[in-house]
């Protein structure tokens, strides 16, 4: 059973007694339990569970009874605060002064007693005190008998909570890197500094030749090895696809055969790696079963793996996915290539969604105009001015198919909500072909399939900039459908034996969305993840709660939600988002 971080409610309130606390005292509470209600009702952790919350014993009124509160959710593991008042309280004496807690203040929009002047006084206090918090104030005044949520009270009180239960969920948690730096790639050269000052999280690291070893000395559950291996069988196995290598570089039967025995033994040992796992310690390998408590991880592969062995398009693939040979699970975070910041940015909208996430290339764009030279066709639709090609060597979620339906169209979901047949069909969209050994000379397989067109993405990107540290780009949009024609012409331009997911963000005035060429021209590295659904406000305040400054992206102004303390550092938002950021970056 895992344990999740909890979110701390704390109520304030007016601490004049003979008539004023008394008669607040209910009402206090009320809300304190309907904030409660309101995210444990709504957001998930990522086994499914619902987010607790801990409500402070009693009302706030003066220190001691935040110092009350303070022991309470440090002993209950709280790991975000959000404090409800419906009246006048007294700001320094009542906020919360952990430094550690993503923090958020609602004050109650009513006449009779003044929320409002509270959070707007205790909202100074926390941006005097170097603590920012967000700021949550309804828009219509509500009577005092009224202990309801209004909607845009419940959509800022369920973002911070969504954001701030997966800053506090990364914490103390591991990226475990198998292998290093992949081919020169950036985003390999993992910054341990990064990840421990901003994430709260630790690196850990394995040679790649630690899975050989495991392998050779069948450090693995044997007994898992026979049922995965009848599941590949006939799951995956049975969908293996043409060998398109010259003569020369195709292997024989046998050894495609132990190739697809390997990728699978790896897939168990790159999560035993991760997680642990308590079946090799009842086989002699006490240190081998604890694992590296990694809440996600990228293997390095090209080149000196793969140049000798069978790539990790297959245990990659698998392990982004939702399902394996034990069943729907919730989805793991693997990196290809080791691209760490890409494993961040997996990591992220894991966490903000609970569903399996894609990694692709941002590989082309393509123009109209050439589409129209390549093809003889003209692009339409959703594509009429231009797609970007996404695409890579095989290692991306099979959830990325399109094969789970929401609402009668192409989805993501999280795992709970995923259906056995579900499953079967996004295995059968999914061909596996012997690995192109021009690439990979150790053979393996990769994953081919075509994403459903419908479904809302957001691509995302962190990126590391020596002297200003850590930014994100962000750029919403769909996965479209094309002419099955273009799409073969294109695809095999590139590699026909990849997964493919085409691409269209949503543009506007700024001048990275002027268009879909300018999206990919200011791209900031070669790869992305790719998450279900437009989530884009919920990065932006995830990135704030951090101080990681966002570059770039297509969310509408009014759904961005930062601490309210952003604001004192100018009217253009995204420049003071950076001012913010670098002056409260601990």
């Amino acid at each position: 059973m895992k344990i999740y971080p909890k979110i701390g409610i704390r109520p304030t309130i007016d601490a004049r007694q003979g008539g004023v606390r008394e008669s607040l005292e209910e009402k206090t509470m009320n809300l304190a339990r309907a904030v409660a209600e309101l995210i444990s009702s709504n957001l998930k952790n990522g086994d499914g569970s619902p987010i607790e919350c801990v409500i402070a014993d009693t009302t706030i009124g003066r220190v001691s009874q935040s110092a009350a509160c303070a022991t309470k959710f440090q002993r209950e593991g709280v790991g975000a605060s959000i404090t409800v008042t419906s009246c006048w309280c007294y700001g320094a004496e009542t906020m919360d002064m952990n430094p550690d807690y993503p923090k958020a203040v609602w004050g109650f929009n009513g006449t009779e007693r003044p929320g409002a002047v509270y959070l707007a006084a205790v909202l100074a206090a926390h941006a005097q005190k170097g603590l920012p918090a967000f700021g949550i104030y309804g828009r219509d005044v509500q009577e005092l008998t009224d202990n309801s949520i209004p909607d845009d009270v419940s959509e800022k009180l369920l973002r911070f909570a969504r954001s701030a239960q997966a800053v506090a969920t990364m914490k103390g948690k591991s990226y475990l890197s198998i292998g290093g730096v992949s081919m020169g790639i950036a985003g390999s050269i993992v910054d341990t500094d990064f990840f421990q000052d901003y994430l709260g999280m630790r690196n850990e690291a394995v040679d790649m030749t630690e899975i050989i070893r495991r392998v050779n000395e069948e450090i693995y559950d044997k007994e898992e090895f026979k049922k995965a291996m009848a599941w590949t069988e006939k799951y995956c196995k049975a969908r293996e696809g043409n060998d398109f290598n010259a003569s020369n570089k195709i292997k024989t039967r046998a050894e495609k055969d132990a190739d697809w025995e390997f990728v699978v033994k790896m897939t168990i040992i790159i999560r035993d790696l991760m997680e642990g796992n308590s079946k090799l310690k009842d086989m002699g390998f006490a240190e081998e079963s604890l694992g590296h408590n990694a809440i996600a991880a990228g293997f390095q592969g090209q080149r000196q793996w793969t140049d000798f062995m069978p790539n990790g398009d297959f245990a990659e693939a698998i392990l982004n996915s939702s399902f394996d040979w034990n069943g729907i699970r919730e989805a793991y975070v693997v990196a290809t290539e080791n691209d760490a910041c890409n494993g961040v940015a997996m990591l992220f909208g894991h966490l903000l969604t609970n569903t399996a996430q894609l990694f692709s290339d941002v590989r082309t764009f393509w123009s109209p105009a050439a589409v129209e030279r390549v093809t003889g066709q003209k692009l339409s639709g959703m594509a009429q001015n231009g797609i970007i090609h996404l695409i890579n060597s095989g290692s991306t979620t099979l959830d990325g198919t399109g094969c789970q339906n929401k609402d009668g169209k192409p989805a993501l979901k999280p795992y709970w909500k995923v259906s056995e047949n579900e499953v079967e069909q996004c295995l059968s969209a999914t061909t596996w072909f012997p690995a192109n050994r021009d690439y990979f000379r150790g053979g393996g397989y990769s994953s081919n399939f075509l994403s459903k067109g419908g479904m809302p993405i957001t691509m995302s990107r962190l990126n590391l900039v020596k002297g200003l540290g850590p930014v994100l780009q962000i750029a919403e949009g769909w996965t479209v459908e094309i002419d099955p024609s273009i799409h073969k012409t294109l695809d095999e331009r590139t590699d026909k034996t990849w997964p493919t997911t085409w691409f269209v963000p949503r543009l506007n005035d700024k001048p990275a969305f002027k268009d879909v060429y300018s999206v990919m021209n200011n791209w900031g590295a070669n790869h992305a993840a790719i998450s279900y659904g437009h989530i884009g406000q919920d990065l932006i305040t995830l990135a704030s709660i951090l101080c990681i400054p966002v570059c770039m992206h297509n969310v509408d102004e009014n759904e961005i939600f930062r601490p309210a303390v952003w604001n004192a550092f100018g009217m253009d938002k995204e420049a003071a988002d950076y001012r913010a950021c670098a002056n409260f970056k601990k």
